[in-house]
């Protein structure tokens, strides 16, 4: 029995929190509820890793940074489900997942500055954080390249310009994500030259 089978109704009741959270929020781009992002990131992680604490950050990545559950109730929710270790570890992984460098936070800085300071911060994040992120802009590329091309190309080159500096993650995950933007890219640049 792999650990996800072993834990399906740890993840069960996780993505069910997520759900909770992000409540009503569907995805800017296809009008999906909110919840099919975190669940394509943990089934695109599932191919690379087992580890129970990668999943559950999964499908709990965007919950701090886009919703009002705060860490101590991400904690005390987690705490009812898994060890003090496992939930710790969790809750390290999404928080180095939490974009700090938000319009909210910095409205004097642009987006391009906002986002050069976040490359440079996500550069130095765990390998286990850097995988969901590589799952993360695998999805969003996906469906910003699908739903919205004429924001894509903005998305893609700030996503090719993360990956650049950021590899400590799965090298097969890794690989799999600079394809995936670049596919993209060339794409959208062959439908620009049309």
């Amino acid at each position: 029995m792999n650990n996800v089978d072993k834990f399906s109704n740890v993840l069960t009741a996780v993505r069910d929190f997520a759900d909770r959270a992000h409540g009503v929020q569907i995805r800017r781009y296809s009008g999906e509820r909110y919840i099919v992002h975190p669940i394509r990131v943990l089934e695109t992680c599932s191919a690379y890793t087992q580890d129970i604490t990668i999943l559950c950050a999964c499908l709990l990545h965007d919950v701090l940074e886009d919703t009002s559950v705060s860490e101590h109730e991400m904690r005390d929710f987690l705490l009812h489900h898994l060890s003090e270790e496992h939930v710790d570890r969790i809750i390290r992984l999404v928080v180095e997942l939490t974009d700090i460098y938000t319009p909210e936070r910095f409205p004097v800085l642009n987006r391009r500055m906002r986002k050069k300071r976040e490359v440079a911060r996500l550069a130095h994040i765990s390998a286990d954080a850097q995988l969901i992120k590589y799952a993360d802009i695998i999805d969003n590329a996906t469906n910003i390249f699908i739903h919205d091309p004429d924001f894509a190309n903005v998305y893609l080159q700030e996503g090719k310009a993360l990956l650049v500096k950021m590899s400590k993650g799965d090298s097969g995950l890794y690989t799999r994500a600079l394809k995936t933007v670049s596919d993209c890219l060339e794409l959208l640049e062959s439908k620009e030259a049309i």
